[in-house]
């Protein structure tokens, strides 16, 4: 395969400019030393991705930001401009008055001027203060939405980030912020596989414009239900793919984003090349019929103290 891939491109309906369609997830399950995050960044950057997608939680900004820097002065990029980066807000500061700040502090952990993209990462706030998770039961307080969009666009506004947009979102919860948004979402960064496929989801966001974005596409909560589905498996062995790969290939095919996390070269190799065949309908009806199921259940985003009590109020039963 060509080391060289181009990864195709979605130009988002609000904010400014494209989005690869494949992006590389800097955070992990099992937290890797900054070094080793570096060097799987660059070995991404190598392969072929532009996309990288990290987070105030996920202790990987830095060194993100550090391996644009190397690649630059090796020559694998030309500028930071060659990228598309996307980072996300914490709970704690997912306060009207914090907005700006926490960005400012990612900028700074990348060392760069501005990212493509700024998220809300749950529709939750937690008490203001340091970044940690799980966050305390009794530390949740529901979020103000119109504060914090307001400043979620005047960072947009003042050219910290390109596009502005919310993570694990329901179609309720974003119908509350398209309510008062005067720069609406340009995505939507939620659950979404073969085994959790979210159609309504899609379509709602489709009506008003949201790019969907995929994370766990190959399986997330401890589960390997993707991984181990005998559909999947079936068609990858008939058509000589990866089951990875067949995943990865239907979620390109809804039309969606999806954000890929793999630390190892071969698997990243792997990842990136779905873009030069295609399902058959009948291996995408077979798809399509496979149980469906939230793997990642949000039990760690509720609390006895509101403002979600239940994960059906967190997803608006949307489980």
């Amino acid at each position: 395969m060509d080391s060289t891939i181009k990864i195709p491109e979605i130009t988002l309906k609000s904010g400014a400019g494209k989005i690869p369609v494949l992006g590389f997830g800097t955070a992990s399950d099992h937290p890797f030393d900054s070094e080793t995050t570096k060097t799987a960044i660059l070995q991404a950057i190598e392969i072929g991705y532009r996309h990288f997608d990290t987070a105030a939680l996920c202790n990987s900004e830095q060194p993100l930001g550090e391996a644009v820097a190397e690649a630059i002065n090796r020559g694998l990029i030309k500028s930071r401009h060659d990228l598309f980066i996307t980072s996300k807000l914490w709970c704690s500061d997912a306060h009207g008055h914090r907005v700006l700040p926490a960005l400012k502090e990612t900028l700074e952990n990348l060392d760069m001027g501005y990212v493509d993209l700024y998220l809300i990462h749950w529709p939750v706030s937690a008490r203001p203060g340091k970044v940690e998770y799980p966050i305390k039961a009794e530390d949740f307080v529901a979020m103000d939405f119109e504060s914090v969009w307001a400043a979620m666009e005047e960072c947009q506004r003042i050219g910290l980030t390109k596009s502005i947009g919310v993570s694990n979102f329901s179609s309720t919860k974003l119908q509350q912020i398209l309510a008062i948004a005067k720069i609406q979402p340009a995505v939507n960064q939620v659950e979404l596989n073969p085994c959790w496929q979210q159609k309504k989801l899609i379509e709602f966001c489709k009506e008003k414009g949201i790019l969907v974005f995929a994370y766990s596409c190959l399986g997330s909560g401890g589960t390997n239900r993707v991984m181990e589905s005998q559909v999947l498996k079936q068609i990858s062995e008939a058509r000589g793919k990866t089951v990875a790969q067949v995943s990865l290939r239907w979620g390109y095919e809804q039309g969606i984003g999806m954000v890929v996390k793999s630390f190892n070269k071969e698997r990243m190799k792997q990842n990136i090349d779905i873009f030069n065949w295609s399902l058959t309908s009948e291996e995408v009806d077979k798809i399509s019929e496979i149980p469906q199921g939230r793997a990642f259940l949000g039990v760690d985003y509720t609390s006895v103290y509101g403002p979600y009590k239940t994960i059906q109020q967190l997803w608006d039963e949307q489980i």
